[in-house]
């Protein structure tokens, strides 16, 4: 069966960055298994695996505007360090939420100046190619309860 909107795709992968270094990979923890078409991966490798079958092992290189976009200097901003909760201690690369009137956002700590912590509400791969190398392990159709509900059980 061919991948197509709203079937149950399983799927081996490796992420890469552009030299090479290994970001995830689903080696040692099984399949990474999704509903197509839903939303449920960045859209580059949702259209990189549309047709595709059982078997069928590829490399693609997922661009910043199909992955998690480009960087946003707005979301990279100084904060005052007394608001945070500093019982446990700061580091560069820390993440946190924030509430905000956009929604809840996940902060990644960049920098620490004295008093003043760099925050940055950017994806962490943003800006970046997406290096995947991608085995399809699995498809099949999506029961009804999946598609209700908008991804796979």
């Amino acid at each position: 069966m061919k991948i197509k909107k709203n079937t149950v795709v399983s799927i081996d992968y490796t992420l890469k960055d552009d030299h090479g270094n290994v970001i995830d990979s689903s080696q040692g923890r099984g399949p990474l298994k999704y509903l197509h078409g839903n939303g449920n991966l960045i859209i580059g490798l949702e259209k990189a695996l549309e047709g595709k079958d059982v078997g069928d092992s590829f490399s693609v290189t997922i661009p910043p505007e199909e992955g998690y976009g480009f960087v946003d200097e707005g979301l990279i901003q100084e904060v005052p360090r007394n608001l945070f909760d500093d019982s446990q201690g700061l580091e560069v690369g820390m993440q946190f939420q924030a509430q905000t009137e956009e929604g809840t956002y996940i902060l990644t700590i960049k920098e620490i100046k004295g008093n003043t912590v760099v925050v940055d509400g950017n994806h962490p791969l943003a800006g970046q190619n997406l290096n995947f190398d991608i085995r399809v392990v699995d498809v099949r159709e999506a029961t009804p309860e999946e598609l209700a509900h908008g991804h796979a059980h």
